[in-house]
């Protein structure tokens, strides 16, 4: 014998299953949140200079241009580790000099190929966007974006 459904039982499979995938997301929100605060930012590293980074990432529109963790535009390379790319993700100094070399060869004058502008740096703002390069490098992101390193 075949059982029929009614509108309560439609209701209740509705409510059920609503109140349940709540419950989930909420779950997932949650643990998420923890990862985030405790396990993925090193909040110790989160400096001035690093901050002062960040400034000029966003004043002089970086993002337009470069992702950094996925987000951003797809016009240049993805820059949230490109400091292991670069194998100086452990020494400051070579940071800093690796990108003051890359900054100030910029643009390279060849024509027919993307081009990033040049911004005119000081050596200090220099530092504090290698610092904060230095510090999104350090960020847990379980691999993502996915990214060749070389």
């Amino acid at each position: 014998m075949r059982e029929v459904l009614t509108k309560s039982m439609a209701r209740n499979i509705f409510y059920g299953g609503s109140l349940f995938f709540i419950l989930i997301f909420a779950a997932l929100f949650v643990h998420s949140h923890i990862y985030i605060v405790n396990t993925s930012t090193d909040r110790a590293g989160l400096t001035d200079s690093v901050a002062a980074g960040k400034h000029l990432w966003e004043k002089h529109g970086c993002v337009n241009c470069h992702t950094i963790l996925g987000e951003g535009a797809y016009f240049a390379p993805e820059v949230g580790n490109v400091m292991t790319r670069w194998g100086v993700q452990d020494d400051p100094d070579g940071a800093f000099e690796v990108l003051k070399g890359w900054m100030e060869s910029q643009p390279s004058g060849a024509e027919g190929r993307r081009q990033m502008p040049q911004f005119h740096l000081t050596d200090q703002e220099i530092r504090e966007l290698s610092d904060f390069l230095l510090w999104t490098n350090k960020i847990r992101t379980q691999d993502w974006p996915p990214n060749e390193a070389g």
